[in-house]
C-alpha cells in the first residue's frame, strides 16, 4: 500500500518513498540549487557562506542543509561554524563528529544484536515435487 503524504515544503500530496519528507518536484528543485552551488564552488573554491548565498541567490539555511547532508564540506580557515549535534564540537560536514558517530554506531550495533543462524533441518525448505509435471 502506498504511503501518501503532504510535502513539508509545498503542501502537495505525493507518494513517499523514503528520505526527506518532500515531493519529487521539491527534491528536483533542491538538486538544481545544489548543482548551482557546486558549479559556483568549482569556479570560486574557498568562497565564504555569505558569498555563496548572495551570488547563487540561495538561503544560508539551504547551504547548511547541504552541509548537514554531507554534500558540501567546510574548508580550513572558513568563517562557517558547523557543530556536532551531540557534543557541540566543530565539524566540517555532516551531523556528528567522528567520535560521536563512532559511539552512535557502536550503540546501535549493540542494541540491534546479531541474527542467530538458523539450523538446517532435514526436509524443511523447498523442493521439487513432481518431476513429470507437464
Amino acid at each position: 500500500m502506498p504511503d501518501v503524504r503532504n510535502c513539508r515544503r509545498c503542501g502537495r500530496m505525493y507518494n513517499y518513498l523514503g528520505g526527506p519528507p518532500i515531493c519529487i518536484d521539491c527534491k528536483n528543485a533542491d538538486e538544481e540549487v545544489f548543482k548551482k552551488i557546486k558549479a559556483y564552488l568549482y569556479e570560486f573554491p574557498g568562497a565564504t557562506l555569505s558569498q555563496v548565498a548572495l551570488d547563487c541567490d540561495v538561503s544560508v539555511e539551504k547551504i547548511k542543509m547541504f552541509l548537514r547532508e554531507g554534500r558540501l564540506e567546510i574548508t580550513d580557515g572558513a568563517n562557517i561554524i558547523l557543530e556536532c549535534e551531540k557534543c557541540g564540537k566543530s565539524i566540517k560536514t555532516g551531523r556528528f563528529c567522528t567520535e560521536c558517530q563512532s559511539q552512535l554506531q557502536h550503540d546501535i550495533s549493540g542494541t540491534v544484536g546479531k541474527p542467530e543462524k538458523e539450523e538446517k533441518k532435514p526436509g524443511v525448505g523447498m523442493r521439487y515435487l513432481n518431476k513429470n509435471f507437464q
